[in-house]
């Protein structure tokens, strides 16, 4: 299907270009695309010349697991370095994990593509798109890596990687440009397959779903919910359940957005999408090909996580993870069992306590947000469908006075990357009185926090030898939160909201 269409596309483009140049000649086509070419990169080069000189950096992940039983996290790290100097910018990926004996890699044009979308979403989103808007745009992949993948390693999974490239992307640029630039998307392009053989046909069925998550708040507004993140277009990411009910053995329990799932911030992130499919006759298998469901997007400015991806069984009215978030492969269903699928959120914008009081009495209202959440992460205490405005106030001071703030030192000398099988993970090493006063416990996720920008996501290790009050970040997490040594910074959990 795709190929053809590709295909009738380029038979399409020939057919129009012949009609063209019958009409003008060849010259004045020819001429009239340069001009075209001329005219985006000039718009291209105009856009990237308002942004500060400097370079900008950002980290990220790619989520794989070891084998049974352990089926440990082995995370790929994505670094980027993104450069800019007058007119034109770099986006340097050396450093990135070397690819994988698993679907997570991406060929350079995938790469180079992420790059482009997030610069055309951002600056020139209106302009018509061609190659002239990428000529002040330079791409560094080195061969061998997850963004650049060669013989043997398998090229697939470009949904992901391309998604993690546009959250490195968006990180770096939430310093360089935080009024154009929007919290992380739903990081993933959500493959769920079930298959078999419908027992009443005879025949083999595949359902495909991809269900849209929440989209990255902005400086303007909340947010989409449910909705195609920008490297889709306009495809249709929610199925009709009437058309699944007539084709698939499957049955639609319910879809809804998901509450709680946007991230808490000035602006709220979009609402992922939640949905109930139960095989009704025979046996089938489930797989999945997915990220984020162990790092979930990241807010900016201090705005808060969106929930991860989640795929689940539904069995005595509980929803069961399996082994692996994420990645599932051939899982066996029954006549009657139900899963449960969840399409992530998109990240907050700003500080959630500056929110509006009225705009989360609407969220609750609406059912975005439950009243636990609107406490929680906005300090707004509702009751009977009202603000009690004095409380919220006392709540709100409450809240940002706990704030935990830690000074930081180094750069450190030494790695604060561990290695796990064939990944690596950012580690922060805190006093057990640092962690009690954040309520982690090792290996836990954190959020290192500075004025501005994207949070640098790390796993905790209670070290009673690390000094109270005190954090030592390296080299690159100095690059990442543009802070210098023996600033405060905040550190807080990575937010993990409850759905419904």
């Amino acid at each position: 299907g795709d190929f053809n269409s590709g295909l009738a596309a380029c038979r399409t483009a020939e057919r129009r270009l012949r009609e063209l140049i019958k009409r003008y000649d060849i010259d004045v086509l020819l001429a009239g695309v340069q001009r075209n070419l001329e005219r985006s990169e000039t718009r291209m080069r105009a856009q990237i010349a308002k942004l500060p000189d400097g370079e900008y950096f950002y980290e990220d992940y790619l989520e794989t697991f070891g084998p049974s039983p352990e089926y440990r996290l082995e995370p790929l790290l994505l670094p980027l370095r993104l450069t800019v100097t007058g007119e034109t910018l770099t986006a340097d990926f050396t450093g990135a994990a070397e690819q994988a004996p698993a679907p997570v890699n991406s060929t350079l044009a995938v790469t180079a593509a992420s790059v482009f979308i997030t610069l055309k979403s951002i600056f020139d989103p209106t302009q018509a798109l061609n190659h002239g808007s990428f000529r002040p745009v330079s791409i560094i992949a080195p061969e061998g890596t997850i963004v650049n993948v060669t013989h043997p390693a398998p090229a697939g999974s470009h949904g992901e990687i391309r998604k993690r490239v546009i959250a490195t992307m968006l990180g770096a640029l939430s310093h360089a440009c935080p009024e154009l630039s929007s919290a992380d998307i739903h990081r993933t392009s959500f493959h769920n397959l079930i298959g078999g053989v419908d027992s009443a046909t005879g025949k083999e069925f595949v359902h495909y779903e991809w269900s849209s998550g929440g989209n990255g708040a902005f400086l303007e507004a909340d947010g989409p919910s449910s909705m195609a993140a920008i490297d889709w277009g306009d495809l249709c990411t929610v199925q009709s359940a009437e058309v699944m009910e007539t084709r698939y053995p499957l049955h639609v329990h319910w879809t809804r957005q998901a509450m709680n799932s946007g991230g808490a911030g000035h602006t709220r992130g979009g609402l992922g999408t939640r949905r109930a499919l139960q095989l009704t006759r025979g046996q089938a298998q489930y797989s999945l090909l997915a990220d984020g469901a162990v790092v979930p997007p990241f807010g900016i400015l201090g705005g808060e996580s969106a929930a991860p991806v989640g795929s689940y069984m539904h069995e005595d009215g509980e929803d069961r993870p399996f082994p692996t978030p994420g990645k599932v492969g051939g899982h066996p269903m029954q006549d009657g069992d139900i899963i449960v699928l969840q399409s992530a959120g998109g990240g907050g914008y700003g500080d959630p306590l500056t929110r509006d009081p009225e705009a989360v009495l609407e969220d609750v209202i609406e059912g975005y947000v439950s009243i636990e959440q609107a406490k929680q992460s906005y300090g707004v205490i509702i009751h009977n469908e009202q603000i009690d405005h004095n409380a919220t106030v006392t709540q709100r001071t409450q809240q940002k006075n706990q704030r935990h703030r830690v000074r930081l030192t180094g750069p450190a000398t030494t790695s604060l990357y561990e290695a796990i099988g064939r990944g690596q993970k950012r580690v922060a090493r805190l006093h057990p009185d640092d962690a009690a006063a954040i309520n982690v416990v090792d290996d836990q996720m954190m959020e290192l926090l500075g004025s501005r920008g994207a949070p640098i996501r790390a796993w905790v290790r209670v070290d009673t030898a690390a000094r109270v009050g005190h954090l030592e970040l390296d080299a690159r997490g100095y690059e990442m939160l543009r802070v210098a040594p023996d600033q405060e910074i905040q550190i807080r959990p990575l937010f993990r909201p409850q759905l419904s």
